[in-house]
């Protein structure tokens, strides 16, 4: 445990982080993976929009420094192969 004050309050403020980096993680993680439930069941329409709310976790995420931006592109791409596998 630090005993300066200013490291102190890095410590807080990681925590902080860390906490809001993973809720950001498990929104986008959780919202890939009802997309691809929609898409077993063959859905199209719930996939269609299951996607969207993917691909919008996904950017959000992206933009907030969570995954990278070639991450987030291949995990788009990805969600978007598999819903054009539905006909």
């Amino acid at each position: 445990m630090p005993n300066i004050k200013s490291a102190i309050k890095r410590v807080n403020v990681i925590e902080k982080k860390t906490l809001r980096n993973s809720m950001i993680k498990s929104e986008y993680k959780t919202a890939t993976k009802n997309f691809e439930a929609a898409v077993l069941e063959g859905n199209k329409e719930n996939a269609e929009m299951l996607f969207k709310n993917a691909v919008k976790k996904i950017d959000g995420a992206c933009s907030k420094g969570i995954i990278k931006k070639n991450t987030a592109s291949r995990k788009k791409s990805t969600l978007a192969k598999k819903l054009n596998t539905l006909v």
